[in-house]
């Protein structure tokens, strides 16, 4: 499989560890991880600069961006700062931040932003999310206009739910490099 896009890999809370996903695609198809300055602690204005930062030594309108859990929301507050028309992005189970699930440290991430998104999207969910529930993850989707897939009792979609190479999202992702 190949890509004609520029993808960038943009982990959530903690980062993407080696055998996440996200991770995997990087080394395999030498995707641009947006290495951001804390993983654990992040203050969204820094998260959402960072990206701009790293989306601007691109042809925007060839940038996917490949989000997880916090990334996803990161996103959202991104494409509401800057406006930039890229050219899509694959968000792959959103984490609420509004929840009581949702660990503290975070700053600057709520409300979740309800904007609409000025380029494609597809989201991806789970009926059972311990840091979403299937009802705001359509919400998600549905206000910032994405496409919403919904892979059932899936988890968090991460490796702790059992998603190491992931085929499935490949195909998601290759749909927006089209």
């Amino acid at each position: 499989m190949t890509f004609k896009s520029t993808i960038l890999i943009i982990p959530g809370l903690g980062s993407s560890g080696p055998q996440h996903w996200q991770s995997l695609w990087e080394r395999q198809f030498n995707f641009t991880r947006v290495e951001q300055q804390d993983w654990d602690t992040p203050v969204c204005s820094d998260w959402i600069e960072t990206i701009n930062n790293e989306i601007k030594k691109y042809d925007p309108s060839q940038v996917i961006l490949v989000g997880h859990s916090l990334a996803c929301a990161t996103i959202a507050y991104w494409a509401q700062k800057f406006n930039t028309k890229i050219k899509g992005a694959l968000l792959v189970g959103p984490s609420d931040t509004e929840a009581d699930t949702y660990p503290t440290g975070t700053i600057g991430f709520k409300p979740v932003p309800l904007n609409k998104l000025s380029f494609p999207s597809i989201a991806v969910v789970s009926t059972n999310d311990y840091y979403v529930t299937i009802d705001r993850a359509k919400l998600f989707a549905e206000s910032w206009g994405s496409e919403l897939i919904n892979i059932g009792d899936a988890g968090h979609i991460n490796v702790a739910s059992g998603f190491g190479e992931w085929d499935a999202g490949l195909e998601f992702l290759k749909r927006l490099d089209g």
